[in-house]
């Protein structure tokens, strides 16, 4: 091969190496299985008490007719920023304020009014879904959306039996969004961040068929649970929870211990199944 050769092969190789570190990186989608789910048929709210919280008054977004009601009543409307009065660590990135958006979600940096349900994946904010999809609180059935924040480093966003696009209402879905912050002493089985559903029995609107649960950076990747962007997802969340740990990953439920008691009942009942053995055991 002569000098010219080699040089010009060396600098078409050094061409193709500069475009391929050029070329964006490939978004990239964990999966999280929906075997991670736990059935419950409550909110958190339920458990600990004190309800769900005020309702939440959109600031952005959507419609503008919609901004600034007072009932809460809106679609595709955001609220926000709003102070978390912590810092959250998300895709590695801290924040102090988030938006909260009626489609569904927690966003960061900014709101969001999407309503097709491309993200998490393709969002274009870091974001947080416990449904995202078309909702829509104009009817006059439909609740709205409510936040909760009395307790120290913790959030809790409450989606109440809300309607779906265009104003229909004759199906509600009930979710609900808990975030905590670094300093929020974590019960054994629970976690950072934690999605809650109750009766969620819609999924189609009048814009799309499908709804999406999970998390995006708003740079295309993505943490989403098993079945997102496909039928059947309303049937497969409802009535059912899952907390994630600081990594984003499902926390194990806790697996109930037996009482003191209990035990005691059951090495009763062992020790009368081995006496009744031994006894037929005599006959024979």
């Amino acid at each position: 091969m002569s000098a010219n050769s080699s040089a010009a092969r060396s600098a078409f190789v050094a061409l193709g190496l500069a475009c391929w570190l050029s070329l964006p990186a490939a978004a990239a989608e964990s999966v999280i299985p929906q075997s991670a789910l736990t059935p419950s048929g409550q909110f958190y709210t339920d458990m600990i008490g004190g309800g769900i919280g005020g309702i939440v008054v959109m600031t952005g977004g959507g419609n503008a007719a919609n901004v600034g009601l007072a009932s809460g009543r809106n679609d595709d409307g955001f609220s926000g920023p709003i102070p978390l009065g912590y810092t959250l660590n998300f895709f590695g990135t801290n924040y102090t304020t988030y938006f909260a958006n009626n489609n569904g979600n927690m966003s960061f940096v900014s709101g969001i009014s999407a309503y097709v349900p491309t993200g998490p994946t393709g969002a274009n904010s870091p974001v947080i879904s416990p449904w995202f999809g078309d909702v829509d609180t104009r009817g006059p059935l439909s609740g709205v959306l409510h936040l909760r924040d009395d307790i120290a480093n913790q959030t809790i966003l409450t989606w109440d039996h809300v309607g779906y696009y265009d104003t229909n209402d004759d199906k509600l879905n009930s979710f609900q969004l808990v975030v905590r912050g670094p300093d929020y002493a974590i019960p054994v089985g629970e976690g950072t961040i934690g999605f809650f559903y109750k009766g969620m029995p819609w999924e189609s609107t009048d814009t799309s068929t499908t709804a999406a649960v999970g998390f995006g950076d708003g740079a295309d990747d993505s943490i989403v649970l098993q079945g997102s962007n496909l039928a059947g997802l309303n049937a497969v969340v409802e009535d059912h929870h899952i907390w994630f740990n600081q990594n984003l990953q499902p926390v194990p439920p806790v697996t109930a211990v037996p009482e003191p008691e209990t035990y005691a009942l059951m090495l009763v009942g062992l020790g009368f199944v081995g006496a009744m053995a031994r006894r037929r055991a005599r006959r024979s």
